[in-house]
C-alpha cells in the first residue's frame, strides 16, 4: 500500500504518526465511494500526499487534520499547469502597462 509507506516512512514522532494514519483512515471513508476502483491507489496516494502537506510534528487533532488534507486535496484538483499560464494572463514585458 503506497499510501501507507508515504506517510510511515516520514520522520514524525509516534503520537503524530498515529494521529496521521487516524485522520488518513478517517478522510479515506469520506471520499472512498466517490473514487473509481481503478483509481483508488493514485487516489490513496494523493490524500497521502495532501495529509503530509498539511501535518506537523504536533499534529494531535485527527478531525482538523482530516478536514485540512481533505480541503488540500480538494484545492489541488484545482491548481493545474493550465490555470498558472493562462493566455490572458500579462506576459513579463507588459507587466505594469496601463490598459488603454
Amino acid at each position: 500500500m503506497k499510501a501507507r509507506q508515504c506517510i510511515e516512512g516520514t520522520s514524525y514522532g509516534p503520537e503524530a504518526l498515529n494521529t496521521m494514519t487516524q485522520a488518513f483512515g478517517q478522510a479515506w471513508s469520506v471520499i472512498a465511494r466517490n473514487i473509481n476502483r481503478d483509481a483508488s491507489e493514485a487516489a490513496r496516494a494523493r490524500l497521502a500526499k495532501a495529509l503530509l502537506s498539511v501535518a506537523a510534528e504536533d499534529s494531535r487533532d485527527v478531525q482538523a487534520l482530516k478536514r485540512k488534507a481533505l480541503e488540500a486535496m480538494a484545492l489541488s484538483y484545482y491548481a493545474v499547469p493550465s490555470d498558472i499560464s493562462r493566455s490572458d494572463a500579462p506576459d513579463r514585458e507588459n507587466a505594469g502597462q496601463q490598459l488603454t
